[in-house]
């Protein structure tokens, strides 16, 4: 996210400087899997700003040339497992269609050719053509890469430890531990810290209620070419939408370039803890030979886990906030942060550069949650 703002706001003829408290891409980034999905989102705000983000990553992928960030366009793939799920998505998919997205609803027969291998007890589903996936790494390494030949600066290392302000409360810069650079100061300054955007905000004394919602990914041994496709069960849109603080799971699976096999997805509420789960990477295991009976026989390399930034209503955080001057956020993804973070990059330059943003950010306040307290 931070690396699409700088991205954006560099080739907008700003001067930009990046602060990365770790190694880049070393937080929620190294710990996803790059999807930019359009297939997950009801209508609404966040599929707007899907739709958008699709159209600027494809950009993207021709500028920087898609090898170097292993942008594909893939496709994505929902599996029904029963007529009432089959029933369930065709109703999404025809709201879906009424907002821009290509949406196709299929049988059993155009299933199992799109993806020979899914287990054969589907009666339907529904394929996106717009899905894609990168590699988040080298996407945020490469954007950074652009944004530097065009001037900015980014600091690694470098932990922001407090908020400059002027006479007015307005913020004019930031504090940081290190010793060479103790303040920078700067006109605006994006908050685009990921899940710990709520606590960087917290020091600016603007709070959005961003909290960790941990998950695990799964990675099998290299194989051929088995899952063409990002392939989850229709319960996934579900999940991601749910606010429930306790576990969910439900299956996510697709392959990468290097041969790697990526399982997902599970969420839960339980703050920062690190630990490693063996009932849920079971589960998530089940799940996904429930999908593709092949993986019973296949091996894992590894698993990791990361934490996604969630917001209480399922909406990003983006655009300036009225309670701090001088102070945005772009922060508040959850899970689709890499896929929409060209979107909220291209509208934060656009608005910093005086221009009329693409979509409204009023869906996306950062004061909008006050409203909500009783």
């Amino acid at each position: 996210m931070g690396a699409a703002c700088a991205y954006y706001c560099a080739t907008a003829g700003l001067r930009v400087s990046v602060v990365e408290r770790g190694a880049i891409g070393s937080g929620t980034t190294s710990a996803c899997e790059g999807n930019i999905l359009v297939s997950d989102k009801e209508p609404g705000p966040e599929l707007d700003l899907a739709l958008l983000s699709s159209r600027l990553w494809r950009r993207i992928g021709e500028e920087l040339v898609r090898s170097t960030i292993e942008y594909e366009a893939k496709g994505g793939v929902v599996v029904a497992g029963s007529p009432d799920s089959a029933d369930g998505l065709r109703h999404l998919t025809a709201g879906q269609r009424t907002t821009g997205v290509d949406a196709v609803d299929i049988g059993p027969d155009e299933l199992f050719e799109l993806e020979p291998n899914v287990t054969r007890q589907a009666v339907g589903g529904a394929f996106y053509a717009q899905d894609a996936q990168v590699q988040p790494v080298l996407a945020t390494a490469q954007l950074l890469r652009r944004a530097r030949m065009l001037g900015a600066t980014v600091h690694p290392g470098t932990g922001v430890t407090g908020f400059v302000r002027d006479g007015q409360g307005a913020v004019t810069g930031v504090r940081t531990d290190s010793a060479d650079t103790p303040v920078l100061y700067a006109q605006w300054v994006i908050n685009a810290a990921g899940t710990w955007a709520g606590q960087l905000s917290e020091l600016a004394g603007a709070p959005v209620p961003v909290l960790p919602r941990k998950g695990f990914i799964l990675v099998t041994e290299p194989l051929p070419r088995v899952v063409r496709h990002k392939v989850y069960t229709a319960e996934y849109v579900a999940n991601v939408a749910s606010s429930d603080a306790g576990l969910e799971t439900s299956v996510v699976v697709e392959g990468t370039r290097a041969g790697t096999v990526l399982i997902g997805a599970s969420r839960e509420r339980v703050g920062f803890d690190r630990s490693i789960s063996l009932p849920v990477l079971r589960k998530l295991a089940a799940q996904a030979i429930g999908v593709f009976p092949f993986l019973a026989d296949v091996s894992l390399l590894r698993t990791y886990l990361g934490f996604r930034p969630y917001c209480p209503d399922h909406l990003p955080v983006i655009g300036p906030d009225p309670r701090a001057p001088g102070l945005l956020h772009a922060c508040g993804h959850e899970g689709a942060g890499i896929g929409l973070a060209g979107a909220t990059g291209h509208l934060l330059a656009q608005h910093l550069s005086g221009e009329k943003p693409d979509l409204d950010l009023t869906p996306f306040r950062p004061d909008r949650f006050e409203e909500a307290t009783p």
